[in-house]
């Protein structure tokens, strides 16, 4: 029906404890993948522990042997992109082809204030967003020396050596849900969509509207995967839930409006069923509380048996 993979945020306290942990867990309880972001910090205090993206991608391809896994997203305002590549390649060959390289733009001011990182405007991030999305998509699918002259990168005779075990290199993973900005990027460039906190029936909207640039580009609609990262609100059981939801100022409703996948196990097996007919082929639910592993059990249990 659905594919369910955890996603956690890297800037929340993830340390090296905590990420073997749930690493492991993921793998047992049957999850499809792990999926984490990629940030210094949080776009307000306090700051917390934050293992770093590729250091910690690194170990999980050589210690796990299933699941899938990726940045939800790595920004090129972080790092140039020929190194993104190389270390994407690499990462991916390790893994035995289980990485999904999701890129984006970079969005978080104050990381990239403290950290001394050029955010740039809204203009000239997505400008260097789409130069850096023409050179890693070039090194990894190509094997011949990439020319290029850009308004924030030149490469002259680059190359991407050793080539990746993967034919074509880790498949290019692009969130975001902006129907003027991202989707024609990922139209051009991804083989795999990530909508964020969209409802069931507004990602079918945005999908069909994929569907229509994709033709555009003189591709199918099968060419790009489907998936969609959200928040989650679990409860073991209706008193739990209820207590979860007693420090929101929202009611379980509303959440869901707001795209959040809300409920105890039969709630979200019913959302999740609702987002398998609007398309969504995987999804990302964000699990906020790393030292939750009971609770992660508790979500397989109840969620994984009836999403198969």
């Amino acid at each position: 029906m659905i594919e369910v993979a955890i996603m956690v945020e890297g800037q929340h306290g993830l340390n090296w404890e905590r990420w073997q942990r749930i690493a492991h867990a993921v793998e047992d309880l049957g999850f499809v993948g792990l999926y984490r972001s990629d940030h210094y910090t949080n776009a307000n205090p306090p700051d917390m522990d934050s293992l770093e993206l590729w250091v910690s991608l690194t170990w999980l391809a050589s210690h796990t042997k299933r699941i899938e896994f990726g940045p939800m997203v790595s920004p090129i305002s972080f790092r140039q992109p020929t190194m993104t590549a190389r270390m994407a390649s690499a990462v991916d060959d390790l893994s035995n082809g289980r990485l999904h390289l999701g890129l984006g733009a970079g969005w978080q001011e104050r990381e990239h204030h403290n950290y001394s990182w050029d955010l740039l405007d809204m203009n000239g991030r997505f400008a260097r967003y789409e130069e850096g999305l023409k050179i890693i998509s070039h090194l990894l699918q190509n094997e011949e020396p990439l020319e290029f002259e850009g308004e924030y990168y030149q490469l002259h005779d680059a190359v991407l050596l050793p080539r990746p075990q993967r034919p074509g290199g880790p498949p290019i993973l692009i969130g975001g849900n902006g129907p003027k900005r991202t989707l024609p990027l990922v139209a051009e460039f991804a083989t795999e969509w990530n909508g964020v906190f969209l409802t069931p029936q507004l990602y079918a909207e945005r999908s069909a509207r994929l569907d229509a640039l994709l033709a555009e580009n003189g591709r199918s609609a099968q060419d790009v995967r489907r998936s969609l990262m959200t928040g989650l609100i679990f409860g073991k059981d209706q008193a739990d839930l209820d207590e979860k939801l007693s420090s929101r100022n929202l009611s379980a409703d509303e959440l869901r409006e707001r795209g959040l996948a809300v409920g105890t196990g039969n709630d979200l097996v019913e959302q999740l069923g609702a987002y398998a007919n609007a398309g969504v082929q995987r999804i990302m639910l964000q699990w906020i509380d790393l030292d939750d592993m009971d609770g992660l059990e508790a979500l397989a249990t109840a969620v994984l048996p009836q999403t198969r």
